[in-house]
């Protein structure tokens, strides 16, 4: 039957075409519905030829859920991002949920976009790479609008959060270099209010100041490759400047390898040792080989989507912090202690060890 008028199709029509009831049509297209395959196969037909889509906007209004899960992030031009959102959209889709992206400032607040995301009846947010304030994370709470954030953490813990143990990697990253026998360090710093880097920080300048390191140049790059080319600048062009850099995330840390190599003449690793954090794909390309700290993505998306679905599904919004685990990945990047590194699933690893 070939449709002949330019109107929507409805479901009743699709019914009576199939001959068959308009719930029945209704469960065809509702996943896990139970149906017969003989009354699916007629449904579906019927719907081909009328040209028939399900509305998930009317639809949501009857089942009072949207399906629909609201992702907010910035920093695109870092790697990791992207990777971190097409590992979402994917599983969310597995799950037949739809993913609406909101673009948020680089401040990494989201209270003004709040209201857009709240107007199309999410069922859950994602929050990556921004946080979100106190009071509206409570408004999420009391409309029953479960939070997740990915790579952010809250001080007050109001909504839920995966990450990495940022200040562990950080400590980490310090012994790497003190074993590599390294002499003067460096931070580049992300912005001083983001959560991740406040405990990168906190982590790297602890432990070499337990070693009675004080003098750790500390410079702000603020996750901006603009910002952090200024600040590599101004390191290498110091009269005593760093033999060791640790950068909040590997965007930075290439964007001083750049300026090391390209600008000041610098040898990597036998003048300056570079060490990032996430581990993205193009630290692993051969004219980078950057050593850095994992951030497993597919393991962080499983973790924030089985948490969210979690919740959704309960209706029991119960603050909950995950941390998944990371490993330092040894490339070229950095001098290499003498020892600790072991070869692990074709990757080289720094063994963990503790860092007094």
């Amino acid at each position: 039957m070939k449709r002949k008028t330019f109107g929507p199709v409805t479901s009743q029509q699709v019914a009576q075409v199939a001959g068959v009831s308009q719930s029945a049509v209704s469960r065809t297209f509702t996943p896990g519905a139970s149906i017969s395959p003989a009354t699916r196969e007629k449904v579906l037909k019927a719907a081909r030829e009328l040209g028939y889509r399900p509305n998930a906007i009317a639809r949501s209004l009857n089942t009072a859920r949207s399906r629909i899960v609201g992702v907010v992030m910035s920093y695109f031009d870092n790697q990791f991002y992207p990777q971190v959102l097409e590992a979402l959209a994917q599983r969310l889709d597995e799950l037949n949920y739809h993913l609406l992206l909101f673009v948020g400032d680089r401040d990494g607040n989201v209270d003004r976009i709040f209201d857009q995301i709240m107007q199309y009846r999410v069922d859950g947010i994602v929050l990556a790479s921004v946080s979100l304030s106190v009071e509206l994370s409570e408004e999420c709470v009391a409309a029953g609008i479960p939070v997740v954030l990915f790579n952010r953490s809250e001080e007050n813990a109001t909504a839920s959060s995966v990450n990495t143990d940022n200040e562990a990697a950080a400590r980490q990253i310090a012994g790497f270099l003190l074993a590599g026998e390294h002499q003067r360090f460096a931070y580049v710093a992300g912005l001083s209010d983001s959560s991740v880097n406040v405990a990168r920080q906190k982590g790297f300048i602890e432990t070499l100041e337990r070693h009675g390191i004080e003098n750790v140049r500390v410079v702000q790059g603020d996750y901006d490759a603009k910002k952090t080319a200024k600040a590599a600048r101004e390191l290498f062009s110091a009269p005593q400047p760093p033999d060791a850099i640790f950068a909040a995330n590997d965007h930075m840390a290439l964007t001083v390898m750049d300026i090391a190599r390209f600008e000041f003449g610098l040898r990597i690793p036998e003048d300056l040792s570079v060490i990032g954090y996430d581990d993205t794909g193009p630290s692993g390309w051969p004219s980078y080989a950057l050593t850095s700290a994992s951030q497993p993505v597919d393991a962080m998306v499983s973790a924030t989507i089985a948490l969210l679905m979690k919740q959704i599904e309960s209706e029991n919004i119960e603050p909950e912090q995950l941390v998944v685990p990371g490993v330092l990945v040894v490339r070229h990047s950095a001098r290499r202690p003498r020892s600790g590194i072991i070869e692990k699933d074709g990757l080289m690893l720094f063994q963990p060890q503790e860092v007094e």
